[in-house]
């Protein structure tokens, strides 16, 4: 069976993999530069930067077991307790080398093409024997037997509204809170106490990351997220202002460094709202399998997109 996977972000990437060592043939298309979706990590000189996800908690059996050999290779080490001074004795997970490495070793093996954007997914022709056609931006198409789409929900219902398939209602509802990212390349340490990270700081941020003292960037590096009512209202400002603003507010945490450089990145589809109550959806009548995965399904965290990208492999196996 070729499937062809859409989106290679945590739930993507973990599909594929499970569909793969099963024996499928896999192709993973998605738009960006390499796969990992929020697993995002950006360098700037010698400061490397956590700008997407931050950190992850391991909370449930199964998703221990994935996690565990990285564990052991060392890709994957515990960063903290909490991020209070007393903490919560419960562990957060990061990366070395930056949350995107995770999602690199994770496409190992796997056929990952990037820079590929999937323009529209169509029922196959009748003679040409696959279910499904993937119509791509540079004019050309890939038959597939199954898909797995795994793309924010608004996105995902832009693909299959040509697939000839009724998404139930509350799923093409399904809105998603933004979030703007500060990168601060700082020519000293700024003042982000043990153990690197702050948790909703201010009713403006909702997280500030010292990804030097994090572990992950030999170079000062500081990663300011907006709050999401903060980057709703904020969003269509320009870049100098967005800079601006997020400096200002991030100025108690900078502390007495200096911002060398700085860059912005937006976050369309950061958090969604509301989650649907199964892990993953399976269209019952279509021409093909179709299977929708991603955060808006087991929960808006790392485990819950790993966990619907399980979901969606067990569904079409």
């Amino acid at each position: 069976m070729l499937v062809v996977v859409v989106v290679a972000g945590l739930a993507g990437l973990t599909a594929a993999r499970q569909l793969s060592d099963a024996g499928h043939h896999v192709v993973v298309f998605d738009k960006g530069r390499s796969p990992g979706g929020r697993l995002a990590t950006r360098r700037i000189g010698s400061s490397r930067f956590d700008h997407g996800a931050q950190f992850f908690t391991i909370r449930s059996d199964e998703f221990a077991a994935l996690v565990q050999p990285h564990l052991d290779a060392g890709l994957v080490f515990e960063w903290c307790r909490g991020f209070s001074a007393q903490g919560d004795g419960y562990p957060r997970y990061a990366v070395r080398a930056g949350m995107n490495a995770w999602a690199k070793a994770l496409a190992v093996g796997l056929d990952v093409r990037c820079n590929t954007l999937v323009f529209a997914i169509r029922p196959g022709a009748a003679n040409s024997g696959a279910a499904w056609e993937v119509a791509l931006d540079d004019g050309t198409s890939v038959p597939a037997d199954a898909l797995v789409v795994t793309c924010p929900l608004a996105q995902s219902y832009s693909l299959i509204v040509s697939a000839e398939v009724a998404l139930p209602e509350e799923l093409v509802r399904t809105e998603y809170d933004r979030t703007i990212a500060l990168l601060a390349v700082l020519d000293r340490a700024p003042a982000v106490d043990e153990p690197g990270g702050l948790n909703n700081p201010t009713d403006t941020l909702s997280f500030v990351a010292d990804n030097q003292r994090k572990g992950i960037s030999e170079a000062p590096a500081l990663t300011v997220h907006a709050a999401a009512g903060w980057s709703d209202q904020h969003w269509s400002q320009s870049s100098d202002e967005l800079i601006a603003d997020l400096s200002a507010a991030a100025a108690d945490y900078i502390g007495s460094a200096n911002i060398v450089e700085v860059q912005l990145k937006k976050w369309r589809f950061a958090t969604p709202r509301v989650i649907w109550p199964e892990p993953c959806w399976v269209a019952a009548e279509s021409a093909g399998p179709l299977v929708l995965a991603g955060d808006a399904f087991a929960g808006p965290r790392v485990e819950g997109a790993v966990l619907s990208g399980l979901a969606a492999a067990n569904a079409l196996l």
